[in-house]
């Protein structure tokens, strides 16, 4: 069915939706619909079925009519790549996020350890890499200062390297002697001696150590996590890690946010896939759905484990490598591709992004996506728009106060190509914007769209400043965390814009995006988070909810 199809369809289906009255209509605000502004909106069952100026045809003895009172709706946020499970987890450990002097990191896992007193290992993460003194990498003294008696395990707040104490390493068997094979590295002092620090796989070799929590714990953890979405306007998620576990536990929430999964690519045999399709069967509702398969190309900036072309600016000659050979790259996603899956690969550096558009043309290309690109080749920009491929990032991870260490990497030269937003949106890119959480300082949207938005000089910066180019307008921001995102995940017919037949996912804030000083974009909050038509968050009522036919 082409769009125009489409169109005639979700007419036709409105039409006779409306023969009957509304469940809901929102009126007398100022509503984006992803195209343009109407000041009312219907809905029927969990889909929107007018929008437009309001009718009283619209309303029947049983309609809720909610006036809006002049406020601000639009279509409900879709993340398109967060980690879920680990990011609602993490609400229940030490968190790091903003204590950015190892004092205030090591108290607030003193106060965590004196609260928890029978947590056997102290976990959590958050941490920033610029937030050490000289810009270090953490050690295990930084830990074994605060607490001696027990294992502490922390991770980075991108998830790309560990931070273990004493203990932890000591329990982990990871001794001077201690080798590791695989992507990453156990940092060791120039005796051997391993640091507490360890980056990209070495981490697994304290984390595997650590109790997993029970199924029940995790439930928990989860309805913690979807109050925290339903609050800020999050109404579908792209979950960019998966295993059937992950997916089982996905199932079982409570319907207040609509999931995309992607299985965890490993080897990507014949095996992998084979399981994943029996996922793809079983999962494929407006709620839940296994679609796509995620990939790891290469690491982070700041811990030189992303794969560039050109060497680090630290004169290191560390170029970073990949983490896997480009040969058994491109039969991995030639498989994948080949079995009907949408693919996401983690790209971060200029070479780990050219070596996925290879590898995506080589398999014939399809709607995949690279997720992050930090930094770009200018040759490759234009690949985006001829390969179609999506261009999937986080403004949040621009975030001014964090890029210090990371512009110091990348260098002067490649500066300009810094989180390229605008630069690809220019070059014909379909942009998905996202928060990546808990690899993030925050999963809040508004956040990520005031950094989009307002992207700033920082004092201090090469000149230029922390390049106020690359920075995209307001329906830019929100297009690609609504509309762009629900492309991003094969979702456009039914979700992203408000148009009739579209699932009503609506969120109504406390200030219009388009009339505030952009400045104050971060202040947004989400007085109602609708889902199908429900309230998640907030209540009709505080909309001066009334009954009538006028």
């Amino acid at each position: 069915m082409n769009r125009s199809h489409r169109i005639v369809f979700a007419a036709l289906w409105a039409a006779n939706c409306l023969a009957q009255p509304a469940d809901l209509v929102l009126r007398g605000g100022r509503i984006w619909t992803g195209s343009g502004f109407v000041e009312s909106l219907a809905v029927s069952g969990n889909k929107i079925v007018a929008t437009g100026a309001f009718s009283p045809k619209w309303v029947g003895p049983r309609t809720r009519v909610s006036d809006l009172g002049g406020r601000f709706a639009m279509p409900g946020i879709n993340d398109a790549h967060i980690h879920f499970l680990s990011g609602s987890t993490g609400l229940t450990q030490v968190d790091l996020t903003g204590a950015c002097t190892l004092e205030a990191m090591q108290k607030r896992v003193a106060d965590f350890a004196r609260a928890n007193p029978n947590e056997a290992w102290i976990t959590g993460r958050g941490w920033e890499y610029y937030c050490f003194p000289g810009a270090r990498l953490p050690r295990k003294e930084d830990l074994d200062a605060v607490v001696k008696d027990r294992p502490v395990y922390l991770k980075a707040y991108d998830g790309h390297t560990g931070w273990a104490n004493s203990m932890a390493l000591r329990i982990s068997e990871v001794r001077p002697e201690t080798r590791f094979a695989g992507f990453g590295e156990i940092v060791r002092d120039p005796n051997g001696e391993p640091t507490g620090a360890l980056k990209e796989g070495a981490a697994g070799l304290v984390a595997r150590h650590v109790p997993e929590m029970t199924r029940a714990q995790k439930q928990m953890a989860l309805r913690r996590g979807l109050a925290l979405v339903a609050s800020l306007g999050i109404t579908s998620m792209q979950n960019a890690s998966g295993s059937e576990e992950e997916v089982g536990l996905y199932a079982e929430m409570p319907r207040t946010v609509r999931m995309s999964v992607a299985m965890s690519s490993g080897g990507a045999t014949v095996e992998h896939i084979k399981s994943w399709m029996a996922l793809r069967h079983r999962y494929a509702s407006e709620w839940l759905k296994v679609k796509a398969v995620k990939f790891m190309i290469d690491g982070v900036i700041e811990s030189k484990t992303a794969a560039m072309i050109e060497p680090y600016a630290d004169g290191s000659g560390d170029a970073g490598s990949p983490a896997w050979k480009e040969a058994d790259f491109k039969a991995a996603i030639a498989r994948v591709h080949r079995a009907g899956f949408q693919i996401y690969t983690h790209a971060i550096g200029d070479r780990g992004v050219r070596m996925t558009l290879d590898a995506y043309e080589a398999a014939g290309a399809g709607r995949h996506r690279i997720e992050h690109i930090e930094t770009i080749h200018p040759d490759d920009l234009a690949r985006f728009a001829q390969l179609g491929v999506i261009a999937s990032m986080e403004p949040i991870h621009a975030y001014p106060d964090s890029v210090d260490v990371w512009s110091k990497m990348i260098g002067p030269g490649r500066l300009p190509l810094s989180f390229p937003w605008r630069s690809l949106e220019k070059a014909g890119a379909r942009l998905a914007f996202s928060s990546d959480w808990p690899a993030c300082i925050t999963v809040n949207p508004w956040r990520g769209i005031h950094n989009a938005v307002n992207r700033r000089t920082i004092e201090g910066q090469p000149e230029g400043g922390w390049l106020p180019d690359q920075r995209v307008g307001m329906k830019t921001a929100l297009e690609a965390y609504t509309s762009g995102a629900a492309y991003a995940s094969f979702e456009e017919q039914i979700k992203g814009t408000l148009e009739p037949g579209k699932l009503a996912d609506i969120i109504v804030l406390s200030q219009n995006p388009f009339e505030i000083d952009p400045m104050k974009i971060h202040e947004t909050q989400v007085l109602l988070t609708l889902v199908g038509g429900q309230p998640v968050h907030g209540k009709l009522d505080l909309l001066r909810e009334h009954h009538d036919r006028d």
